[in-house]
């Protein structure tokens, strides 16, 4: 089923272009005018219709699909956590500044509590330096009393001994009833 004709044309063509007289390098040609080119084309259409028919196209978006799905799931999660995370920051920091102004009122009141409790020790010891003070002053005066007391009733005593000691040398027994009479009289 050899074409003669066919085979001679294309063995002329090869001696001519073995020959050496420099034409165009003959491409092998089917059906008359399907060249390689045609072919590649021709197979490549094939091989994509193929693959369009098992429906690969579809499996490769659906794979890229999934992958998007669960790409935009962990951004949402990364977007949740950080928008936690910033709560908590900004949660901390709230506590942090509350902290801060606790202890800045803790200090103020631990202050102010310091000079009130100096102020009344002040106090406090003036009023128990005034209380020795008068206690110290009344001693004095209880004791000024008594020295005071003691000498009066030993100037007392003297003046009493001294006076027994007149009546009984100056008055006799004449002038104990004159002194009787006269008290009886004036009753």
């Amino acid at each position: 089923m050899a074409n003669p004709a066919a085979d001679h044309e294309l063995h002329a063509t090869v001696e001519h272009d073995a020959g050496g007289h420099g034409g165009a390098h003959a491409e092998p040609v089917a059906f008359g005018f399907v060249g390689p080119g045609a072919w590649v084309s021709l197979a490549m259409l094939v091989f994509i219709g193929i693959l369009v028919w098992k429906g690969v196209p579809k499996l490769i978006t659906g794979g890229l699909d999934a992958k998007i799905v669960a790409i935009r799931e962990q951004l949402d999660e990364a977007k949740k956590l950080r928008a936690e995370a910033e709560a908590l920051r900004a949660e901390y920091a709230a506590k942090i500044a509350n902290a801060e102004k606790d202890a800045a009122a803790m200090i103020d009141h631990a202050k102010t509590e310091s000079e009130a409790i100096v102020a009344k020790a002040e106090a406090d010891a003036k009023a128990m330096i005034g209380r020795r003070e008068r206690m110290a002053e009344d001693k004095i005066a209880g004791a000024e009393r008594a020295a005071v007391d003691e000498l009066r009733a030993k100037a007392a005593r003297a003046a009493t001994e001294a006076a027994r000691g007149l009546i009984a040398a100056k008055h006799d027994a004449e002038a104990d009833r004159k002194l009787v009479d006269e008290a009886i009289s004036s009753l």
